[in-house]
């Protein structure tokens, strides 16, 4: 990366210098966590082509086959490209490490560090070799983080009297960049022995190009003209330097740091207060951050560095910090040692005090904005750090704030914090259990804290790692949090968490509970909504959820609402809403709301995917119901909502809610299959059919057995979906309605297909024409195209074309007088079958193409695929490779979205073609 981009993978894989793949790979090794969306890939690489969605799934899935999955692994739905390497593997990364290390080390310390940092630079131009204009800004920025390194090292070299090394460097770096000041700087204190009159020439030659000197370079001079040095006998007020000792190294922050030292020097440079709030979950690493963010900023406030804990969401027996006793300790480190009383009176002297230093002020673990207000500088050169688990909005609305939130570590870095002191060898043997211990503490740095300390020192054997990682799960499973809990080394998940929660109002605390109580992962505004509505009448939920996003107690991303799994356990246990019978009868209630506002969502979203399916579940009543307008927007929110739901299943089968057992299941299943979920889709349906047996009518008992069946038929289990569908024929029987007839064609026409897999072709067109005639009879016309279409692929089966073209031009006509749009693909599926049997090319091409484009339509994503992949082989035929080039990328894509079976042989077949 710090040269031309060169790229290998263990496997020996080596993507081609110049390539896409090759710049794709640059672009996630600059971008921050290694991860950019796929748009902001497409604007880089292809700059100005708004239609470049293939080229990045190009461009991914050849850095995957040179790379391996591990490295480049599946995004799934979530639009995020992510690489993941370990930081010794590349340059940038190394060079990163090297320079973060640095930092908290002693002076000579630092310039071996840094050295070896900066030896990873071949010397010349960062990212060479990619030619595309998205790269220029980020060569820029690398060009920068050298300089910075650069002159970082020649202050550890000069306070470290390095004396010939500097004068050397200095003078190689002042003929290569004499307009930078830093480097001005230091080979004017490198070459102190100037005579006078050369050293103010340069000194003016310097100005006259470059104008006036920042104040780190007016330092320098003051301090080689001797101005700086004092007289004998001068006493100067002591500069404070409150900042407490080192703390733990910040693990995984470094890019967050980077950027606030970046923001603030950029705001002192400008002549402004630079004024950082930091804000995150208990336990999430706040504190060591601004610390260490204090420790690299402080060489730029030579005035000092003032220190408060405000004891914001410190224990019950510790009072936050009140704002005056926090100036009476500020004003007493400031001349002129004011003595003023009064809260407003204080607050005015410290502005006064701060009007003309440069002073770096860290105010830890605030309460409120109340609470800070009052110990801000007025406007000027300083800085203020604030940390709270808050996110201060009154702060955020009154002052011009840099703002970041913390979030819990990546795996590997939060691997890291927890092996910190284990041998590679250990790492090696225990890995599988550390990254489960990873898991167990949510990536969060308190429990990996916590958790490291156990093993420290031999006073818990490494052996018994597995035994701590089922010891942790367990607690889990009851909701505690007993191995977070260290008290004799202060250290305490439990006693964060409640000092958060202590401070919360009555309606945030119940929600708390209540989304805890919610089967998670995560719920949509709606879903929260609908929560509230257990308290009754007038329930505020929404300024209640808002009070949680902000206390960093609810994790709020995008349109979703989680809970950190710890925070999910704490609540859980420590946060109930009244005395155990009440709160019993409050966490039915909840979960009986989370799961009717599922069913009934879910179900809004089925009836999109499948307009002829019913199923007996009333109108919503007391929940907030989305309305989509069409396949691929009902797919989305599944897509969303889809994890939830699966967990509410698991509820509703825990709890015994035989209703949300059944009929969640089935709403969910059209989902499920063209998703390709199909082992979710069983499991959930054998509960189903359990469920349906005792509260369910023999109709709808059939429809369940035939949604198996259809699950089992996907999964190639033909014989199992057979005995499914025979049972739904007999129940169908039981009931002599129209729906009882409706419901037995149906079952008869997935009946004949199985037969038909099966090969038995004489049983398949008995129960099809069965069930076209029962479909005539109900007027069901999707049924009847359905049945149609599949006599049709019986006729083609034996090579009867023109009975198969009569049955299927019956079926389209059928068909088209429907909105069913899936049931016209597979028609039009099947005639581009038969059309190509009888070498009708040109016409077999045009109807799979319109069958793809509906199956896309559609989200039918196995549909699609199989469509496609023959759709290609019928284009290699008619010499159209390019195009087939196109469909088998498409393929691959699909089956990466699905779980990535097959991948390889589509490659294969795509490498031969290309």
């Amino acid at each position: 990366m710090l040269g031309p981009v060169r790229v290998e993978g263990d496997g020996g894989g080596r993507v081609p210098e110049g390539s896409k793949a090759a710049a794709l790979f640059a672009l996630l090794v600059t971008s921050p966590g290694c991860r950019c969306t796929r748009k902001e890939i497409a604007e880089v690489l292809w700059e100005g082509d708004k239609n470049a969605g293939g080229r990045v799934d190009r461009a991914v899935s050849d850095l995957r086959k040179q790379l391996g999955g591990e490295v480049v692994p599946h995004s799934g739905r979530s639009g995020y490209c992510t690489l993941r390497v370990p930081k010794g593997a590349v340059d940038l990364l190394r060079f990163r490490d090297g320079v973060s290390r640095a930092a908290e080390r002693s002076a000579p310390e630092q310039f071996e560090q840094l050295g070896a940092a900066l030896a990873e630079w071949d010397g010349k131009e960062p990212l060479r070799g990619l030619t595309e204009s998205g790269f220029h800004l980020r060569r820029e920025e690398l060009r920068a983080e050298l300089m910075a390194a650069v002159c970082a090292r020649l202050k550890a070299a000069y306070r470290s009297w390095e004396v010939k090394w500097l004068r050397e460097e200095t003078e190689a770096w002042f003929e290569r960049s004499p307009e930078l000041p830093q480097i001005f700087g230091y080979y004017l204190l490198a070459h102190d022995d100037l005579p006078e009159p050369r050293r103010e020439r340069l000194i003016t030659e310097w100005m006259d190009r470059n104008g006036k000197p920042d104040a780190e370079l007016q330092s320098a001079i003051d301090q080689v003209r001797g101005v700086a040095h004092r007289s004998v006998g001068t006493l100067l007020p002591p500069v404070p330097d409150q900042l407490p000792g080192s703390r733990r190294r910040p693990v995984g922050q470094d890019d967050l740091i980077r950027s606030l030292v970046e923001a603030v020097c950029e705001e002192q440079d400008a002549g402004n207060l630079a004024l950082v709030l930091i804000s995150g979950m208990a336990g999430v690493g706040k504190s060591t951050v601004a610390c260490n963010l204090a420790r690299r900023l402080r060489e730029r406030f030579p005035d000092g560095v003032l220190y408060a804990g405000l004891n914001g969401f410190a224990h019950e027996d510790v009072r936050p910090a009140e704002p005056d006793e926090v100036l009476d300790g500020f004003l007493a480190a400031l001349p002129p040692y004011t003595t003023v009383t009064g809260l407003e009176s204080k607050s005015n002297a410290l502005r006064s005090a701060l009007a003309h230093r440069s002073v770096l002020i860290v105010l830890d673990d605030a309460l409120d904005a109340q609470q800070v207000l009052p110990l801000l500088p007025g406007d000027g050169t300083c800085a203020v750090v604030i940390t709270s688990r808050n996110d201060l909005l009154r702060l955020q609305a009154e002052r011009k704030v840099l703002f970041r939130k913390m979030e819990p570590l990546q795996e590997a870095d939060a691997l890291e914090v927890l092996t910190e002191k284990v041998s590679a060898k250990d790492r090696a043997i225990y890995a599988q259990a550390f990254s489960e211990l990873v898991s167990l503490c949510g990536r969060l740095p308190l429990a990996l804290t916590v958790v490291a300390r156990l093993l420290e020192g031999g006073a818990r054997p490494l052996r018994t790692i597995p035994a701590l990682v089922q010891e942790m799960k367990e607690e889990r499973a009851r909701a505690k949090l007993d191995t977070f809990h260290l008290p004799e080394h202060e250290l305490s998940v439990r006693a964060a968490l409640n000092c958060s929660v202590r401070v919360l109002g009555g309606e945030a605390r119940l929600l708390l509970w209540q989304l805890a109580v919610h089967p998670g992962p995560s719920a949509s505004w709606w879903a929260v909504m609908d929560l509230g509505r257990v308290a009754g009448e007038g329930a505020r939920t929404n300024r209640a959820l808002m009070e949680l996003v902000t206390a960093n107690l609810v994790e709020h991303r995008g349109d979703r609402y989680g809970l950190h799994d710890l925070v999910r356990a704490f609540a859980r246990r420590y946060v109930q809403p009244g005395p155990d019978e009440e709160t019993a009868g409050i966490e039915r209630a909840t979960v009986r709301q989370v799961l009717e506002h599922q069913l009934h969502n879910v179900r809004a979203c089925d009836r999109v995917l499948d307009h002829e399916r019913t199923l007996p579940i009333g109108e919503p009543d007391g929940v907030l119901v989305t309305d989509p307008a069409e396949p691929g927007q009902a797919m989305a929110i599944l897509d969303e909502e889809y994890a939830a739901v699966q967990q509410g299943i698991r509820l509703a089968i825990g709890r015994g809610f035989e209703r949300y057992k059944w009929l969640l299941s089935m709403a969910l299943v059209t989902y499920q299959w063209r998703r390709c979920l199909l082992d979710d889709a069983l499991r959930n349906l054998v509960y189903a059919v359990e469920a349906a047996e005792s509260v369910a009518t023999p109709v709808d008992r059939a429809m369940v057995h035939r949604m198996l069946a259809g699950t089992q038929w996907r999964l190639g289990k033909y014989g199992t979906a057979g005995g499914h569908l025979r049972q739904a024929v007999r129940l169908s029987k039981e009931d002599h309605s129209k729906e009882g007839r409706l419901s037995l064609a149906r079952s008869l026409h997935r009946l004949g297909l199985t037969l038909r897999k099966q090969g038995d072709r004489a049983g398949a067109e008995e129960a099809l024409c069965q069930a076209l005639e029962l479909c005539r009879e109900v007027s069901d016309l999707v049924g009847e195209a359905a049945a149609l279409n599949a006599l049709g692929a019986l006729h083609h089966d034996r090579g009867e074309h023109e009975q198969a073209l009569r049955r299927l031009a019956d079926a389209l006509a059928v068909v088209e007088r429907t909105v069913e749009r899936s049931g016209l693909a597979d028609v039009l599926f099947t005639l581009a079958k038969v059309r190509l049997a009888r070498s009708e090319r040109d016409k077999a091409l045009s109807l799979y193409r319109q069958a793809c484009d509906i199956y896309r339509e559609q989200e039918n994503w196995p549909n699609e695929d199989k469509a496609r992949l023959l759709f290609a082989e019928v284009l290699v035929s008619a010499g159209k490779s390019e195009e087939a080039v196109r469909e088998l990328e498409r393929v691959i894509v699909l089956r990466e979205l699905m779980g990535g079976d097959g991948v390889p042989e589509v490659r294969e077949r795509l490498e031969g073609l290309r």
